[in-house]
């Protein structure tokens, strides 16, 4: 507790991941929301958790806020389900295939394979 409101944090290296809620939110969805932030983040970065990366991908970072949370509602805690919205919505759709860094185009690639194996 710290001035009336409920304060969960994780501390990983240099980086500190806090959230907050009043007094009458519940501990343990602070706890989830928290944990499936930190592990989207982690799978957007390739565990490369550091302040240098994190500022680098400072906008990933924002777009997982946002899917998150919006006007203090939970949206969703799942960290594969984040990360997915937030790969799908960092990628530029006009950029051609040769323009794409390679982890871009094998993110297509599987985007595509997933659209059909599930047709």
């Amino acid at each position: 507790m710290f001035d009336n409101n409920i304060v969960i944090y994780k501390f990983v290296q240099d980086l500190h991941f806090f959230i907050t809620g009043g007094d009458d939110e519940n501990e343990l969805v602070l706890a989830t929301v928290l944990q499936g932030l930190f592990d989207a983040i982690s799978l957007l970065l390739r565990n490369a958790l550091d302040k240098r990366e994190a500022l680098e991908n400072l906008d990933i970072i924002f777009l997982c806020f946002d899917e998150v949370v919006d006007h203090g509602m939970i949206l969703e805690t799942d960290a594969n389900v984040l990360a997915g919205k937030v790969a799908i919505q960092n990628m530029d759709a006009s950029v051609t295939l040769s323009e794409q860094t390679i982890s871009q185009a094998l993110a297509t690639a599987r985007e595509h394979l997933t659209k059909t194996l599930l047709k």
